[in-house]
């Protein structure tokens, strides 16, 4: 088992609102990504959050990828996102780690950060 983790967290998003709030549109976005990429879904859940004394209520989501998955955080009053893509088995002709890398970029670029904390974890031993 070999496989990639990417992190994201995302500052001062200056996207629209509805990006952080919609939990339907952020969903048919994601997926369109997931499939631009070249990568595929399997499954998903976009859930809206309840508001709060601090602040609206974001999206809780995941998209559930063959062999990997996607998985968003919003945060609507402090503007912030946080992001998880999953890649596995790494490698070979059709590198799932180089879209997943395409996918997380796909998703800064529409939440439109003033600036993020990237980071990778690289998973298991190769065989």
């Amino acid at each position: 088992m070999q496989g990639l983790l990417l992190t994201a967290d995302l500052y001062n998003c200056r996207c629209a609102p509805a990006w952080l709030l919609d939990a339907t549109q952020l969903g048919d976005w994601c997926a369109a990504a997931v499939q631009a990429v070249g990568l595929q879904a399997v499954g998903q859940l976009f859930h809206r959050v309840a508001a709060t004394a601090q602040g609206p209520g974001g999206i809780a989501a995941t998209v559930l990828l063959a062999d990997s998955h996607l998985c968003v955080h919003t945060w609507p009053g402090q503007k912030a996102v946080t992001l998880d893509v999953y890649a596995g088995p790494v490698g070979g002709e059709h590198d799932p780690a180089a879209r997943a890398r395409a996918l997380m970029q796909a998703l800064i670029d529409r939440f439109e950060p003033e600036w993020t904390e990237q980071r990778s974890l690289d998973r298991g031993e190769a065989a």
